[in-house]
Parts: structure tokens; sequence; C-alpha cells
């Protein structure tokens, strides 16, 4: 494919998608990030690869223009992985929550492009964090990619990458994704508190 058909394909179906979104799920998720703030409680933002870069970036967001109570296990990397090392990976995220003594009035936020998958043995630490806060009655919201995954399934307040025509984009588009919806949430009108810079 020629890089200019290549650009305007890969742009038109990354616009066709967003305008697809769900806008009573999204509408929902900001009344739920709203009852965060009101209760005092905290959102911890999982994520692995890219999505866990967006993750901290998200929880710079949240708290600085939202002024919410946000953390993630990606943003200390010591921590990480010393668990890691000495607890295994798949369990690595549920003990973090542990140790933040999650609470009914947390929420947990899922980014992630498959949202795990137990049969595939992918993502199982997202797959145990979430299995932890259903079982401590904490709701799961979640921004990925594909709908038949553990955190589309499990999630109280998903928000779905609508159906794209080609198959790879679906990594680049549901990464994307995340940044343009978490950007949204904390520019909500029900939402911000401080004003960006620019």
């Amino acid at each position: 494919m020629h890089s200019k058909q290549f650009i305007k394909k890969y742009l038109n179906e990354l616009l066709a998608v967003v305008h697809k979104t769900n806008h009573i799920n999204l509408d929902r998720l900001i009344d739920r990030v709203k009852r965060v703030k009101s209760d005092k409680g905290r959102i911890f933002f999982l994520g692995v690869g890219g999505s866990a870069a967006n993750c901290s970036h998200a929880v710079n967001d949240f708290r600085k223009i939202a002024k919410i109570e946000c953390y993630t296990p990606s943003d200390n990397v010591s921590e990480l992985t010393a668990n890691t090392n000495d607890e295994g990976w798949d369990i690595v995220f549920l003990n973090w929550l542990k140790i933040n003594n999650l609470k009914k009035k947390d929420l947990i936020f899922i980014f992630s492009v498959g949202g795990g998958n137990k049969k595939y043995n992918v993502s199982v630490n997202l797959i145990s964090a979430i299995d932890y806060a259903i079982k401590e009655k904490c709701d799961v919201a979640c921004i990925v990619g594909k709908k038949d995954g553990y955190a589309a399934k499990k999630s109280k307040f998903p928000i779905l990458l609508p159906d794209t025509k080609t198959k790879a984009f679906l990594t680049p588009f549901a990464e994307s994704y995340q940044a343009i919806i978490w950007h949204l949430i904390v520019t909500h009108p029900k939402i911000q508190k401080n004003k960006t810079k620019w």
C-alpha cells in the first residue's frame, strides 16, 4: 500500500472508531468517577506494556486536573519488579492492591488491549486484580480493545473500542483510544477541577 493511502486509511478508520463510542457507557463512567471524588475514594490504574505507560500519564491527569487521588504500580519500578521477582507476575497487581488497602469506595481502572484471557494465560495479573476487586466489592472500569476479554466481561463500567475494520490496527487504536477517553473524562465539566496550562 502506498504511504499516503495507508495514512488516509489509518486516520479514517480511527475517526470512525471514535465516532462509534458508546456515549451512554461513557456518561455512566464519568458519574462513577465523580462519585469516587465525592466519596474521597481512590482510582487504581492497572495496565501492562503501552497501557502501563498510559496508566502513568492518566494518574498525572486525574491528580492534577481532576484532583482525584490516583496511583498505578508501574510508577514504582523498584516495588513492581521486587514483588514480581519474589511473588510472581500473575499476582503482582493483586498484592499491590492489598498493600493499598483497597476499599469499596475506590475504583479499579484497567487499560488493556485484550483485557486478559484465562484460557490463553494472557494478562493474568489483570485477571487476578479484577477478581480481587470484585471480591472486595470495589467497582471495576476499563478501556479495552476486545469485547471478549476478561476485563470487558467483568467490568461494571466498560468502555470498549468499537470494532476496527483492519485487524492490524487493534493495538495502536486501543492504546490511542485509552488516551482519548481519559482526556475526555478529566476535561469533562463534571470532573475537571483545575484548568490546563494551555
